[in-house]
């Protein structure tokens, strides 16, 4: 997993990542947001969801203590992360920040 991570994050596209637990309730609320993201921002930005516990070795190299945790990287640089449920304008307006 960690060989195609590193090759997906080195994307010129923004990629937003979410590392979510299938347990976690705050994870679930935040599903939909990103679909509405995702619908939105159409190819300018590319969104993948990480589960923490079929990967852990990837949630600790980045240090994913809770979730969701959000990164969004670009170039294989991260340049955004944040812990918790975001709204779909605070998420859209970060990520329009990187494109």
């Amino acid at each position: 997993m960690t060989g195609t991570f590193e090759e997906l994050i080195a994307s010129e596209q923004p990629i937003l990542i979410d590392f979510f637990a299938t347990w976690c309730g705050p994870c679930k609320a935040l599903t939909p947001t990103l679909q509405q993201l995702a619908q939105e921002m159409g190819e300018k930005v590319r969104i993948v969801k990480i589960d923490v516990d079929q990967n852990p070795k990837l949630a600790a190299k980045y240090r994913v203590t809770g979730v969701p945790t959000l990164m969004l990287f670009k170039k294989s640089e991260l340049k955004w992360r944040q812990s918790g449920v975001l709204s779909l304008p605070q998420l859209k307006t970060t990520v329009e920040n990187y494109i």
